[in-house]
């Protein structure tokens, strides 16, 4: 699909200037296209635009900044991510599914396990050593325990780079 949609989960400032840190330290930089993010959705079409445009601010109106705490190393293969908890962001992402149902990918119909990628695309070797040495250095973050994620963010494929479209902070009262 040329020039899709993506939908991500912004981070608390303090978490995504940690999270941003690793993945600068740990992403290949000449494939480090992208700030560290919590990806909601990999592809809506071209042709959603001005339904998402419409339909994200009524959602985080409606509800209030779901919550997710560090988890944990998570093992991407080739790569390594912080594996959160996050199920109001899944029951959220269950809401948006929902609406666009008949639209999306076929990445998009599986629930994700959310995370924040800091690398990708080295050697199976170079992620697990990451792994090892990360693991300990999360015990603080691990401890911190829940964070508020505050706000949705809508931006478009660009080859590489991604091209922010609309950020849509949560408002509401509602808890999901």
């Amino acid at each position: 699909m040329p020039q899709p949609f993506i939908l991500t989960a912004f981070l608390p400032s303090d978490v995504q200037g940690w999270a941003e840190g690793l993945r600068r330290a740990h992403y290949p930089p000449e494939k480090n296209h992208l700030h560290a993010h919590v990806t909601l959705f990999h592809s809506f079409a071209p042709s959603l635009l001005e339904e998402l445009r419409d339909f994200l601010p009524r959602v985080v109106a409606e509800f209030a900044a779901p919550q997710g705490v560090v988890k944990g190393v998570m093992d991407l293969g080739k790569g390594t991510a912080i594996a959160l908890d996050a199920p109001q962001l899944l029951v959220l992402r269950a809401i948006i599914a929902e609406h666009f149902h008949g639209s999306l990918t076929a990445q998009d119909l599986h629930e994700p396990r959310p995370h924040i990628t800091i690398q990708n695309k080295v050697t199976k070797e170079e992620a697990r050593a990451l792994q090892a040495r990360l693991g300990p250095a999360l015990a603080p973050w691990i401890a911190k325990g829940p964070f508020a994620f505050p706000a949705l963010e809508l931006w478009q494929y660009r080859g590489g780079p991604w091209e922010q479209v609309k950020t849509c902070a949560f408002r509401g009262r509602e808890r999901l």
